[in-house]
């Protein structure tokens, strides 16, 4: 037993360490009243545009295991419904259980932007994406933010935005997402459809796929104890049973 302590028997376990440095992206979800319209999904005709909208985006969220995410909704006013963080499950949940008109019934379109902007500014993150979705048009007397202010905060930050345009052409403002996209480096994509939209977001999934491998370590299990502690106790025992011998 003491000859094979010495030998030293190990075990070799291999352990993954899954790490955080993924792209940092903020979900800027429109939650208008026309959100609630229904017949986007063909195969769904009762779920409104939000339903299938939250649905892809849970999806998507839960693909992204990797990156530090966000949400802001926006309608009438807009606000941060979640901070930056990697539990994918809780930001799934909260997606979930938005609904249509929580922030009003109009569109301050350019305000979410900049909330979306204010969401990722204090991240040092080489990457910073934003993805706008809406179906309509940034409203009249509603929208406290000029365009231009809210695309010199995004190029300011160096946050790289994807809009999104859901429902029939002429139901939201292409020429603005398009300025969107261009002067942020990111790409304008419209969607008269549950599926369209789905696979818009599996488009930007590749795009902006980050490239990031798990590190792989050896955790080494040493078992010299154990035949260690049966030489101790062999001994002992040896020791006792020879005084004992001897006393007699």
């Amino acid at each position: 037993m003491m000859v094979l302590a010495l030998m030293s028997p190990v075990k070799d376990e291999p352990y993954e360490l899954k790490p955080k440095k993924g792209y940092e992206i903020a979900l800027i979800l429109d939650t208008s009243e026309s959100m609630a319209q229904r017949g986007f999904d063909m195969l769904n005709p009762g779920a409104s545009r939000f339903d299938v909208v939250k649905n892809i985006v849970s999806d998507f969220i839960q693909k992204r295991q990797n990156d530090n995410m966000g949400l802001v909704v926006f309608g009438q006013y807009s606000f941060i419904a979640s901070p930056l963080t990697y539990d994918k499950n809780i930001l799934s949940s909260l997606v979930m259980q938005l609904h249509e008109g929580i922030a009003g019934k109009y569109t301050a379109l350019y305000e979410g932007l900049a909330q979306g902007v204010h969401l990722l500014k204090e991240s040092d993150s080489k990457t910073k994406i934003a993805i706008l979705l809406t179906d309509g048009y940034s409203t009249a007397g509603v929208d406290k933010v000029p365009l231009d202010v809210a695309l010199d905060m995004a190029k300011k930050e160096g946050v790289k935005v994807y809009p999104i345009g859901i429902g029939a052409p002429n139901e939201y403002n292409r020429a603005v997402l398009a300025k969107i996209a261009q002067d942020t480096n990111g790409v304008a994509y419209g969607a008269s459809s549950a599926s369209q939209l789905k696979e818009i977001y599996e488009k930007i999934d590749k795009l902006e796929k980050s490239d990031i491998k798990n590190e792989t370590f050896t955790y080494k299990n040493y078992y010299y104890f154990y035949p260690l502690f049966v030489a101790l106790l062999s001994l002992m025992l040896y020791v006792y049973l020879r005084n004992k011998r001897g006393g007699m």
